[in-house]
């Protein structure tokens, strides 16, 4: 074992928050070391996450909008499905991304290490690979290690057809029939990638709705879409047992309205969520707080309560989302270098990326509701939108969330086509206090779906014209 090699500033995970927190710290001139325990940079985001999803996403929306042309007059022949051209597209664009960032770390003198990281003290890690063990004492840490899919006990992960997020982004074939266990925005973007490319899915949830962050008003329309889609959407249902059928691909029991169901499925994919990966870092040799759930606890600067030690992204508690990591990780950096940082964000955007997509910052409907927090609202339906029903999609809708008193923005939904880039209108408005006059007042292009945000504000200040709303009497 190789003793005690020292470091200014360790960073663990080289995700979208670690690898921020690690070009942060070393743009404002310190020393640092980035560790992973995979060969490519970048984290479960880039490699087999957010940005290989993504890319599989555009090209199921593609074909949707390819066959959506019929009733426009516009016909193509039925669409040949390479799926190894595919997968192969799928990876290029991951190792394109994570080449990028391998070349930003050399540009920026960060020092890189595949190795499993394991905590030995307040001030040591064991670094682990193949050939060898080494000790490295560090001034600083930062934690980015992130988190891994959580497993329904008993069934057999160990079967090829049985596929998690991770692996079901191998796409090694696309199967007749797949069951996504869990209606969670994973499950439903990975269902509607597989759909798009030929299966036949179906979606299994626990719970009596889907996606059930998100406000029912703006699933509704996705899910009146996906049962069009989809074979079947069973909600209220629970998975009891997974084994290999007799006859080839795996025999699911599941229990719904007290009654025990067993379906064939060619494939399983189980996406119920993730847990955070500190359970084999070593954290219990240090003087880190970790919550029942396994998170770190961190105060708004990102300090666990060891003072030299710091905490980012999922491994540090919800939302497990690649934008809250990165922004966490810039305010861990900027913190150990001396500048006056914090991480306090009003608000934190969140996307499903589905078609139509839902996105919403801030408050939702829901939340006022369970914690009686009074508001209004303005809410524009976008089959009054031209772009919208240029693009053939009316289903959409813009809401905004007003403080009863004082008319600011609290918070934002949108579901339909691009709904995630638009979300950030919102949640800028939230950041710098924008009111229903702020926003219905500023002059947004024609025809756009971005005018739809302003048009709520219309409706909530009683001046839309693309709209009749009848006066209330009083």
């Amino acid at each position: 074992m190789v003793k005690n090699k020292r470091i200014d500033i360790l960073v663990i995970g080289s995700g979208p928050g670690g690898y921020a927190a690690a070009f942060r710290a070393a743009d404002l001139g310190r020393k640092v070391m980035l560790v992973d325990k995979d060969p490519t940079l970048g984290g479960v985001c880039l490699n087999r996450g957010c940005i290989p999803s993504k890319t599989l996403l555009h090209i199921a929306k593609v074909l949707e909008e390819a066959e959506s042309l019929k009733k426009m007059g516009v016909t193509f022949s039925k669409p040949k499905i390479d799926i190894d051209s595919v997968r192969d597209w799928k990876n290029k664009v991951v190792s394109q991304l994570s080449n990028g960032i391998g070349q930003m770390a050399k540009t920026r003198k960060v020092e890189t290490v595949q190795a499993e990281a394991t905590f030995l003290s307040d001030t040591e890690v064991e670094l682990k690979t193949d050939l060898k063990k080494e000790t490295i004492t560090f001034d600083h840490c930062i934690i980015a290690a992130g988190s891994s899919s959580s497993v329904i006990p008993g069934i057999p992960f160990e079967n090829e057809n049985v596929l998690t997020s991770k692996t079901a982004l191998d796409l090694k074939k696309i199967p007749n029939s797949l069951l996504v266990i869990g209606g969670g925005y994973i499950g439903l973007e990975m269902g509607t990638v597989f759909s798009a490319l030929g299966a036949s899915v179906s979606v299994a949830e626990f719970l009596p709705n889907l996606l059930p962050g998100a406000d029912p008003d703006l699933v509704k329309p996705l899910a009146r879409k996906l049962k069009k889609e989809f074979n079947q959407i069973l909600l209220s249902t629970k998975i009891t047992k997974v084994e290999e059928s007799s006859t080839g691909g795996l025999s699911v029991s599941m229990e719904r309205d007290g009654k025990e169901n067993i379906e064939t499925y060619d494939q399983v994919l189980v996406s119920v969520g993730r847990r955070p990966n500190t359970n084999k870092m070593g954290v219990n040799t240090t003087g880190i707080k970790v919550d029942k759930q396994g998170f770190i606890s961190v105060d708004k600067y990102q300090k666990t309560t060891v003072d030299n030690i710091y905490a980012i992204g999922d491994i540090v508690g919800n939302p497990m989302l690649a934008h809250k990591a990165t922004h966490e990780g810039k305010v861990a950096a900027e913190v150990i270098c001396g500048l006056p940082a914090a991480f306090d964000a009003k608000a934190i955007p969140a996307v499903i990326f589905t078609d139509p997509e839902i996105a919403w910052v801030g408050l939702t409907e829901t939340e006022a509701k369970e914690k009686s927090i009074s508001y209004e609202k303005g809410e524009f339906p976008w089959a009054a939108s031209g772009k919208s029903l240029a693009l053939g999609r009316n289903e959409g809708r813009t809401k905004i969330l007003f403080d009863k008193e004082t008319k600011r923005t609290i918070g934002v939904g949108i579901v339909g086509p691009n709904a995630g880039d638009l979300i950030s209108e919102g949640a800028l408005a939230i950041e710098m206090g924008a009111d229903a006059e702020d926003i219905s007042l500023t002059v947004h292009p024609h025809p756009t779906l971005g005018e739809t945000f302003a048009n709520a504000a219309e409706v909530f200040e009683g001046t839309v014209t693309d709209l009749y709303i009848p006066k209330k009497t009083s």
